[in-house]
C-alpha cells in the first residue's frame, strides 16, 4: 500500500501506542500534507474571485442572470443586487470586463470539437449552460432590450394611450386568437390542449422520464362538447426538495367548490411563500392531509370525461404529481402575441369585470382563482373568439403596463436601483463607455447605443487585430466573432452522434467468464463502481462476456482501471470499451477531460450511503478546501444515488481527500471527475431513441466529410482549433483582475434549438488557482 494512503486511511485506537522508525517516504508524504495545510489556511490577498456553487441543478444560466453579473461587475454591491446564481468576491478589485461572443456556436459545437478547444477547456474553471438564443442575444445579456422598451414606455406614458374600447385600429384578422381559432364559435373539444401542445408547455405526460412516479387520474372516457368542466388551482410552498403542494381547490361547473384542502408537504418547509399562497406556519401546523390523500380523493371525485381548467395548469398538475389528459389552460386559451401570456388577474378584470387577488388580502384565494379560470373558459365558449378579439386585450394590457411603468419611473430617485437598468447605463453612471467590436453585417441595438463605442470590421481577423489594440483602453468590452453554422440537418445529425458517443464511452465489455459464473456476484462487483443503466450477458463468444452501460462516464472508467487484467472467479478478464469510429479517440478524450480546469478540483466517489454527507461534515477538518457536495438523486424515487461528486478549491485538496476516502476508514471507490456538472445535466436528458447498440456504424454525412477534407477556414472544426488558440493569445495579453466570459450563444433552426455554453473566470484568479500536478 502507498505510504500516504496508509497513513491517511488508518487511525490508531484510543490509548494504543506504537513506535516505529520514520522512513523517508512517510516523511515526504507528511511534508507534502503539511504544505497543503499551510496553503489552505494562509489568508488570501484581497483580489476579485468567482464562485459558482450557487449554480442551479441543471447549471443553466439565463440571459437575465448573465446581465445581473455584468451589472454587478460594473457597479458593485452598493448599487445593484448581487447575482442570484454565483458569487463575485471583492468586485472593487476587478479591473476590466471582457466578453467574447462566438456567434454561430453552441454547447454541441464545444463538445463535438472538445479536443480542438484546447485553451478554452483548460483555462476556464467555471462553465455553464445557456438557453437557446433569442432574436437579439447581445441586447438580452446587456439589458438593452428591456431598457429600450422602458424608454419607449416613459415617452408614451405622457402621450395618448390606446383604449381597449377603440375599434379603429383593431385588425381582427391579425389577432392571435382569430389566427388560432378562427372567428366562429368553437366547442369545448377545440379548446383542449393537444398532446403535442402539452408536451411543448411541459405538462406531465405518461411515459416521460420526469413523470414516472406521477399518478394518473384514470380519466379516460370519451370527451364531447358537453363534458363537465372543473376549475383547479393549487398553492405551493418551498421545501428542501423544491416546490410542494400546500392547498388545492376544485370548483365544479356551477361554481360550487367541491374540494378545498390544506396539504402538509412531506419535506422540510423552507419558505411558505405566504405573499402568494396566503399559507402560514400557524395555518399548516395542525394539518394532517398528505399529497397521497389528495391524489386518492381527486381520482375518486373526477368523472371519466372530466376536463380540468386552470391558469398555467402545468404547474398545478406537477405540484399534485398527477397526469390528466384533458385540460384547458386559460393562459394559453386567451392567446397573446409572441408567446407571452396574460395574467389571471388581468383577464378577470378585462373579460369578466371582476377584481381578484386584491393587494389588501394576504396571498391568493385558491378557490377564487379556480372559479375565475372556469368562468373564463365558459365565457370563451359562450361568446367565441371574435368577441374576445374585439375586447382588444393586447392594447388594454399595454395600457396597463405603460401606466405601471410610468408610475415606476416617476417614483424612482435613482435609475440604478431599477431592475431594468442596462449595462450601458451602469457604465454611464461611472463615466465610462462600452467597447463593441464586431463585423460589418451586425445589426444589434448595441451598434447605435449612445454609450457604446462600436468598431465594425470586415472579418474575424480584423476584429481580433482591433481587439488587441482597443481592449486595454476600455473598462468593458464585447468582442464578437461570427462563424458560419452547420446546416440544420447536419447539426441535428451531429447532435445524435455526439450523444451516442457519450453513451458508448460509458459502456464496457468484460470477460471472458466461466459458464458457471455467479451473475449476482458479478452484478454486485460492477455496481460498486457506480449506477448501472443496463447489464447484458453476451453469449455470441466462446465464453460468456458482460456488456455494462453505466450512468456516468466516471463509473465506466473506474471499472476499466480497477478490473482490467485481474482474476475474477478464477478467470483473468479484460475490461474495455466497445471499439467503434466514435470511441477510437476515447482514451485521449478521457485524459483531456481529466485535465479540464472544471474537473481538476472535483472527485467522483462510489458506494456512498445516505449518511455520507453528515459523516463528511463531521470530519470536515480532514477535507480542507471543500466547496460543494453534489449528491445526484433518482428521478423516479427521489432517493439519493450511491455516488457523488466533491468539488474542492484546488487539485491538491481534491487529491488528498481522494486518498483519505479510498482508505480503510471510508472504503469508497473513486477517481478524479471527468464530466462537468453542466455536461452531466445535458447527458442525463439523453432520449432513449438516440442510443444505438455498440458496434453499429454511423457514417458522417458526405457534406461534413467534404468540408473536413477541404479544410475550409470557416468550418467549425477548424474554427474551433484556430480561434481557440487566437483567443488564448488575446486572453494572455489581458491584465490581472480581468473578468473574462466566453459565450457560445447557441443556435436555432427549423430542426430545433441548441443550448449555448458559457465559460468564465478572472484572469489573475485562474492562473493563481491552477495547481501544479502532485507527484
Amino acid at each position: 500500500m502507498d505510504p500516504e494512503r496508509e497513513r491517511t486511511g488508518r487511525h490508531l485506537k484510543k490509548g494504543r501506542k506504537r513506535r516505529r522508525a520514520r522512513n523517508t517516504l512517510v516523511g515526504a508524504a507528511e511534508a507534502r500534507r503539511a504544505r497543503w495545510d499551510l496553503e489552505e489556511r494562509q489568508p488570501e490577498a484581497k483580489k476579485a474571485r468567482l464562485s459558482t456553487i450557487l449554480f442551479a441543478e441543471n447549471c443553466e444560466v439565463t440571459h437575465d442572470q448573465l446581465c445581473e453579473l455584468l451589472k454587478y461587475a460594473v457597479l458593485g454591491k452598493s448599487s445593484v443586487p448581487k447575482p442570484s446564481w454565483c458569487q463575485l468576491f471583492h468586485q472593487n478589485h476587478l479591473n476590466n470586463v471582457v466578453v467574447f461572443v462566438l456567434q454561430g456556436m453552441s454547447q454541441l459545437h464545444f463538445y463535438r470539437f472538445y479536443l480542438e478547444f484546447g485553451f478554452l477547456r483548460k483555462a476556464f474553471r467555471h462553465k455553464f449552460r445557456l438557453p437557446p438564443p433569442s432574436s437579439n442575444f447581445l441586447a438580452d445579456i446587456t439589458g438593452l432590450q428591456k431598457k429600450q422598451i422602458m424608454g419607449d414606455l416613459s415617452k408614451m406614458v405622457e402621450g395618448s394611450l390606446p383604449s381597449a374600447g377603440s375599434q379603429v385600429s383593431i385588425n381582427l384578422q391579425n389577432d392571435p386568437i382569430i389566427q388560432k381559432y378562427g372567428s366562429k364559435k368553437v366547442g369545448l373539444t377545440r379548446c383542449l390542449l393537444t398532446k403535442e401542445e402539452m408536451k411543448t408547455f411541459h405538462f406531465p405526460l405518461q411515459g416521460f422520464p420526469d413523470c414516472e412516479n406521477f399518478v394518473p387520474t384514470k380519466c379516460n372516457g370519451s370527451i364531447t362538447d358537453n363534458s363537465p368542466l372543473f376549475g383547479l388551482d393549487c398553492e405551493m410552498c418551498l421545501t428542501s426538495k423544491g416546490r410542494e403542494l400546500t392547498r388545492i381547490s376544485l370548483v365544479a361547473e356551477g361554481g360550487c367548490c367541491v374540494m378545498d384542502e390544506l396539504v402538509k408537504p412531506d419535506n422540510k418547509i423552507l419558505d411558505y411563500l405566504t405573499s402568494f399562497s396566503g399559507i402560514t406556519k400557524k395555518i399548516l401546523n395542525p394539518v394532517t392531509t398528505k399529497l397521497k390523500d389528495v391524489q386518492r380523493h381527486l381520482k375518486a371525485l373526477l368523472p371519466p370525461d372530466a376536463v380540468l381548467v386552470g391558469h398555467s395548469l402545468d404547474l398545478d398538475l406537477r405540484a399534485l404529481k398527477m397526469i390528466h389528459p384533458y385540460v384547458i389552460d386559460t393562459s394559453l386559451l386567451y392567446v397573446r402575441e409572441q408567446g407571452r401570456r396574460f395574467k389571471l388577474k388581468f383577464l378577470a378584470k378585462a373579460v369578466l369585470g371582476k377584481d381578484i387577488q386584491c393587494p389588501d388580502r394576504l396571498g391568493h384565494d385558491a378557490t377564487e382563482d379556480a372559479r375565475t379560470t372556469l368562468e373564463l373558459a365558459r365565457y370563451f365558449l359562450k361568446y367565441g373568439p371574435r368577441k374576445i378579439a374585439e375586447l382588444n386585450l393586447e392594447a388594454l394590457a399595454s395600457r396597463q403596463e405603460l401606466l405601471a411603468a410610468g408610475q415606476e419611473l416617476r417614483n424612482t430617485a435613482e435609475i440604478v436601483y431599477q431592475p431594468n437598468t442596462s449595462v450601458l447605463e451602469c457604465l454611464d453612471l461611472m463615466g465610462q463607455k462600452l467597447l463593441f467590436l464586431t463585423q460589418e453585417a451586425e445589426t444589434s441595438e448595441l451598434c447605435s447605443a449612445r454609450n457604446c463605442q462600436t468598431i465594425k470590421c470586415l472579418s474575424n481577423k480584423e476584429v481580433l487585430e482591433q481587439a488587441r489594440v482597443e481592449i486595454p483602453l476600455f473598462p468593458f468590452s464585447i468582442v464578437q466573432f461570427s462563424f458560419e453554422p452547420f446546416s440544420p440537418s447536419l447539426t441535428e445529425e451531429m447532435n445524435k452522434r455526439m450523444r451516442i458517443k457519450w453513451t458508448e464511452m460509458s459502456t464496457i465489455y468484460a470477460g471472458p467468464f466461466s459458464k458457471t459464473c455467479n451473475l449476482r456476484a458479478l452484478k454486485r462487483l460492477f455496481k460498486s463502481f457506480g449506477s448501472i443503466r443496463s447489464m447484458t450477458l453476451v453469449l455470441e463468444t466462446h465464453q460468456p462476456h458482460l456488456c455494462i452501460q453505466y450512468e456516468v462516464l466516471e463509473a465506466a472508467q473506474l471499472a476499466i482501471e480497477s478490473l482490467d487484467g485481474i482474476l475474477v472467479e478464477g478467470a483473468c478478464i479484460k475490461v474495455q470499451r466497445p471499439v467503434t469510429e466514435l470511441t477510437l479517440d476515447c482514451n485521449t478524450l478521457v485524459n483531456e477531460l481529466e485535465q479540464d480546469s472544471e474537473n481538476r478540483g472535483t472527485i467522483y466517489l462510489s458506494g456512498v450511503s445516505e449518511t455520507f454527507k453528515e459523516h463528511l461534515l463531521q470530519q470536515s477538518n480532514l477535507f480542507l478546501g471543500l466547496e460543494a457536495v453534489i449528491l445526484p438523486k433518482d428521478l423516479k424515487s427521489g432517493k439519493q444515488k450511491r455516488y457523488c461528486f466533491l468539488k474542492f478549491k484546488t487539485f491538491g485538496s481534491a487529491q488528498r481527500a481522494l486518498n483519505i476516502l479510498k482508505g480503510k476508514d471510508w472504503k469508497l471507490k473513486g477517481r478524479h471527475a471527468l464530466t462537468p456538472r453542466h455536461l452531466h445535466a445535458w447527458l442525463r436528458g439523453l432520449p432513449p431513441e438516440s442510443r444505438r447498440p455498440p458496434g453499429v456504424r454511423v457514417i458522417p454525412p458526405p457534406s461534413e466529410q467534404q468540408a473536413l477534407q477541404a479544410l475550409k477556414v470557416d468550418h467549425p472544426k477548424i474554427a474551433a482549433w484556430r480561434w481557440g488558440r487566437k483567443i488564448g493569445k488575446l486572453y494572455h495579453s489581458l491584465g490581472p483582475g480581468t473578468l473574462c466570459l466566453i459565450l457560445l450563444p447557441g443556435t436555432k433552426s427549423t430542426h430545433g434549438s441548441f443550448s449555448g455554453l458559457g465559460l468564465m473566470g478572472i484572469k489573475d484568479e485562474e492562473e493563481s488557482t491552477t495547481p501544479n500536478m502532485c507527484s
